[in-house]
């Protein structure tokens, strides 16, 4: 424990455990984004992939317990960063010129507040469902297609995967030079697979709102509760 303890409070430590964690979260994002792409295979699809989450329960809870302290290590590590950076110097520059930086770098801060604002609210709309006006569960596909066909929804989902996807181009970059793999860069802009990453991701979340408020995703009659509870327990329900 005192060499745990020795270890989170050096910043080398905190700077690995942000890497560490981002690596945790880089993966999940690119998982959670192919299921959702599902959407555009239909109804039936949605409803299988939430059934095997649902069959999968104790590996789903292990996911999402070690998914909320990879959230909150890296939260907890950034801010204490930043308040280590800031007391190291607690006057300003009188003029800042950084030789090397990008619109991601700076706006990493912001990015990541509003990233946590909206994990909690999509968790509460299509995960708990206490904010979704028509919530179901195992139907996912009427779940999304409702929830993101309201404009002011898909907007707010749509700035939240801008500000993923500058926070992955930073961070995926960030993640191989902290622990060692890559050397900085004085070419921000040739860094192509942090860039090929936060492009497909972002792009790969974005398409889902764009295409719920143009209507591409047909209305599909809602799955009972009570239907959906029966083919849990039907073999052939989990092998169509």
């Amino acid at each position: 424990m005192y060499v745990l303890s020795r270890f989170w409070q050096s910043t080398i430590g905190k700077k690995i455990v942000m890497a560490v964690t981002g690596i945790i979260g880089i993966l999940f994002v690119i998982g959670h984004m192919t299921g959702n792409l599902l959407m555009f295979k239909g109804q039936e699809a949605m409803y299988h992939y939430a059934l095997l989450l649902r069959t999968s329960m104790p590996l789903l809870w292990a996911v999402r317990i070690g998914l909320i302290a990879a959230v909150v290590l890296h939260a907890v590590a950034a801010y204490q960063l930043t308040m280590l950076s800031r007391a190291a110097r607690p006057e300003g520059y009188a003029q800042r010129r950084p030789k090397v930086t990008t619109f991601a770098a700076r706006t990493i801060r912001w990015g990541g507040v509003l990233l946590l604002v909206f994990i909690v609210l999509h968790l509460l709309q299509l995960t708990v469902g206490v904010i979704h006006p028509d919530y179901a569960e195992l139907d996912p596909y009427n779940n999304v297609r409702i929830a993101l066909a309201n404009p002011l929804v898909a907007a707010l989902y749509l700035l939240a995967m801008a500000a993923l996807g500058l926070h992955l181009y930073h961070g995926s970059w960030a993640v191989v030079r902290t622990l060692g793999v890559a050397r900085p860069s004085a070419q921000p802009l040739k860094r192509r697979i942090a860039l090929a990453v936060a492009i497909i991701v972002a792009a790969g979340f974005m398409i889902i709102p764009i295409a719920a408020v143009l209507g591409k995703f047909a209305p599909a009659p809602p799955l009972a509760e009570s239907s959906a509870a029966t083919a849990l327990t039907t073999p052939a329900a989990e092998t169509h």
